[in-house]
């Protein structure tokens, strides 16, 4: 069975440290229509992988609470779906009680 929440919670934390890249890549003047490397929001704490996006995509990611960006293949198709496919990386959709979760995290 799969804890939803926990799930939420992992991708949340790589969410918090994605923000934080692109407050100093902003603050930096840095980035402009250039791809930023974030780190992979999937649901694994083990995951290192990373995704790049430019900061008015990740924008677009981080406006939807139930969705995030991750490298294809981390998908987890029990709790989300494929929503977009950018150069080198899927934005997924929570479903369920994992969108719930992370609407509440948001």
């Amino acid at each position: 069975m799969v804890d939803a929440q926990a799930l939420a919670r992992n991708e949340a934390l790589f969410r918090e440290v994605n923000e934080r890249i692109a407050e100093l890549t902003e603050a930096n003047a840095a980035g402009g229509g250039d791809a930023v490397s974030f780190v992979c929001e999937c649901s694994s704490l083990e995951c290192g992988g990373v995704v790049a996006l430019t900061l008015d995509e990740y924008a677009a990611v981080r406006a939807r609470p139930r969705v995030f960006a991750v490298v294809p293949g981390h998908e987890r198709l029990d709790v989300e779906r494929v929503v977009e496919e950018g150069r080198g990386y899927f934005v997924v959709e929570k479903l369920g009680e994992a969108g719930e979760a992370a609407e509440a995290l948001a």
